[in-house]
């Protein structure tokens, strides 16, 4: 549950992330959402001052990753391969122009079947670390009360295809979502406390 202060805070419009974390806490953070080996050559998405997304550093690997938002509530860093961008730039592009959930899914749906817009590789992965309670704390460097949850896109899969059900059998299973579609994909959303 959050403070009183900080729902206040939230109220009057005010960023917890711009007022408590530095760019380099922003960096720190995003590579929270990173395997080990990829954090030091990530390229770091983050926000200045006005919650624009831009450029903290730039990426020497394969790997991106993008600091929680400070427009939102909750604590949302992610992760994913750069064959993955192409798909997120155009999300974030439609979203600009004022597009609504519903519409960037469908509009991306129709580039991608058009060969339009480049659809993220099978087995490409992309991974959220978050939580609506959730607080980076930046003299440990750690998050306390966050938890994971894991996409593999798989383009056009299928449940007969991938034999995986549509909905999960249990606690951390795996599923398939959007079957058929270009943005299939396999979801894992671990239990909690592990």
């Amino acid at each position: 549950m959050k403070s009183l202060s900080t729902l206040l805070l939230l109220f009057l419009g005010v960023s917890l992330l711009s007022a408590q974390h530095s760019k380099q806490d922003q960096i720190d953070m995003a590579l929270l959402a990173a395997p080990e080996s990829a954090r030091a050559g990530a390229h770091v998405y983050g926000f200045d001052e006005e919650g624009k997304m831009v450029t903290l550093r730039e990426g020497t690997n394969d790997w991106i990753v993008r600091s929680t938002n400070p427009k939102s509530p909750n604590f949302e860093v992610v992760c994913y391969k750069k064959d993955v961008e192409p798909f997120m730039a155009r999300g974030r592009e439609l979203r600009a122009e004022g597009k609504n959930r519903a519409e960037v899914f469908d509009i991306r749906e129709k580039e991608m079947a058009a060969g339009t817009l480049q659809k993220p590789d099978k087995g490409s992965t992309l991974s959220i670390y978050y939580g609506g309670d959730a607080r980076y704390n930046a003299e440990t460097k750690s998050l306390e009360g966050g938890k994971f949850r894991y996409v593999v896109y798989m383009p056009l899969a299928t449940q007969e295809t991938t034999g995986l059900p549509l909905r999960p059998h249990g606690k951390g299973h795996p599923w398939l979502m959007f079957p058929g579609l270009y943005r299939a994909h396999i979801m894992i959303t671990p239990p909690d406390g592990q």
